[in-house]
């Protein structure tokens, strides 16, 4: 069976492959960041471009 599986890697298309694992990590590292932020700082960010205050 790993005989088989060997032989077959040759068609594997390692520059689609490469930009899979890139997109899978980028997209899990930035769903961590936002699950690892406080909720304050999220909430404060969700409301600024509501509220009056002048943010310099």
């Amino acid at each position: 069976m790993y005989k088989y599986i060997l032989e077959q890697a040759s068609n594997i298309n390692w520059m689609a492959l490469f930009a899979l694992l890139t997109f899978f990590f980028i997209f899990s590292m930035s769903a961590y960041l936002v699950f690892k932020k406080d909720k304050k700082t999220l909430n404060h960010l969700a409301h600024m471009p509501l509220s009056n205050e002048d943010y310099q």
